[in-house]
């Protein structure tokens, strides 16, 4: 039985873990925090004794098979729910709803598409011209050293169509302003999640903490899957161009192969020998600010919020708890708790008046300030690949070349790439990751 140590719990880690344990290896998964799921985790809440929120609202849509696929792996599938409408909230509280129709994708969403409120008719003509070239502009050679917003701007789009309908969907989607994100990044998450099938883009949201996800009970249906928490890694220790053990809580732990699943800037102290340079990695922050009130303000279960700082609403608990995300949330980076609060509650007001009536009881604010990196035009080739130039060493992590962006579909689809190169390594063969669609 071939053993692995993979270093990192977060979902690149688990995900290696899942594929490999269930491919009858023996796994040693080591993590330095007590709980497991990297940035998708959840907190304590403050005073509470058994609440615990999560640290910023994680959401899926049908297209991240991967993704749907290592839930399925843990048992926990049937803990997401999945929605087929988006709500768009203008301030004032005028709503649009966006869902699909009768007709076969692409033009799945073109009934309900025409009657969107907050856009105008050039608008939206603006918006089918440019959706109607994806299918064909998204094998562009040079979409990864545009921006989203140069693309968009090269297909004439109006002001309205890019800050109330692109903006809005790709920001929340990839963490990163328009001017900062690569085009290819753009177009591809309008292929498969808007374009490609008739149910790509429904969004899932877990029923349940993110915590009740990577559960120690969820791990046990991964195989020999063996977790140290709270054993941090310090070092690798490599002999005649192998990795032959690994320094752990000041032991020598060692396996068949290694896999390291920790963020990109940690790769220099752990892995020293593979001269990796992690400066191109910028990050890009996201804000989850939450928010319980004495009685119930909204009955939807989530919108996004148009026009103003705060881009999504999320119902948590019947109306009174409700949890609100600002992704490349650069602005409030230095703002104190009061002045984010302050802003969140009153913008929350201008979507749904029941805010003015209701008292708010408790808040809080969490800011992930390195939660994604920063999805920039020239970095997909800086991105490396799972193998490395160690043969019995591979990296994980959303930062590695997944193929997508920084997201949780990203993070698995490299722990299953990770683990395909273990196999290879041992001269074995095994396929975990789940193409695209064409």
């Amino acid at each position: 039985m071939p053993s692995v140590i993979i270093i990192g719990g977060g979902l690149a880690g688990l995900s290696a873990a899942a594929a490999l344990g269930g491919a009858g290896w023996q796994v040693d998964l080591f993590e330095t925090r007590a709980f497991l799921g990297g940035r998708a985790t959840s907190w304590p809440v403050a005073g509470e004794e058994t609440e615990v929120i999560d640290n910023c609202q994680h959401v899926l849509l049908r297209c991240c098979h991967n993704l749907i696929d290592f839930y399925k792996r843990l048992g926990v599938e049937k803990k997401i729910r999945f929605y087929p409408e988006y709500f768009f909230l203008e301030p004032g509280g005028r709503k649009s709803v966006l869902k699909r129709g009768m007709l076969p994708p692409p033009m799945h969403f073109a009934g309900s598409f025409i009657g969107l409120k907050f856009l105008s008719m050039a608008d939206k003509a603006a918006i089918a011209r440019a959706m109607l070239v994806i299918p064909k502009e998204r094998h562009r050679a040079d979409l990864e050293s545009i921006t989203m917003l140069q693309w968009l701007q090269e297909k004439r789009q109006t002001t309205g169509a890019i800050e109330r309908y692109w903006r809005q969907v790709l920001v929340s989607a990839i963490n990163e302003e328009l001017d900062r994100m690569a085009a290819s990044h753009g177009l591809q998450v309008f292929w498969l999640g808007m374009l490609q099938s008739a149910h790509g883009y429904e969004m899932g949201i877990p029923d349940v903490p993110l915590c009740e996800l990577y559960s120690k009970d969820a791990l046990r249906k991964l195989g020999n899957v063996t977790l140290h928490g709270r054993c941090p890694a310090t070092a690798l220790a490599v002999l005649d161009g192998r990795v032959s053990g690994l320094y752990a809580s000041d032991k020598l732990h060692t396996a068949d192969h290694y896999i390291s699943a920790v963020p990109s800037e940690r790769v220099g102290t752990l892995a020293p020998f593979l001269n990796f340079d992690a400066a191109p990695f910028e990050h890009s922050p996201i804000t989850g600010i939450h928010l319980w009130f004495d009685r119930p303000v909204t009955d939807l279960p989530h919108a996004t919020l148009l026009d103003r700082t705060v881009h999504w609403m999320f119902n948590k608990s019947e109306g009174r708890y409700v949890q609100l995300v600002v992704s490349a949330s650069r602005s409030l980076t230095k703002m104190g708790r009061p002045e984010i609060i302050d802003l969140a509650v009153g913008e929350l007001a201008e979507f749904f008046p029941a805010v003015r009536l209701a008292k708010l009881e408790r808040a809080q604010v969490i800011k992930e300030m390195r939660a994604t990196f920063s999805a920039k035009p020239c970095l997909e080739a800086l991105r490396p690949l799972a193998d490395t130039t160690v043969p019995n060493f591979s990296l994980a992590g959303d930062w590695t070349r997944s193929g997508w962006p920084a997201t949780m579909e990203g993070a698995v689809r490299s722990g299953y790439l990770a683990a395909e190169a273990a196999m290879r390594a041992q001269g074995g063969a095994g396929r975990f990751l789940i193409p695209d669609a064409a």
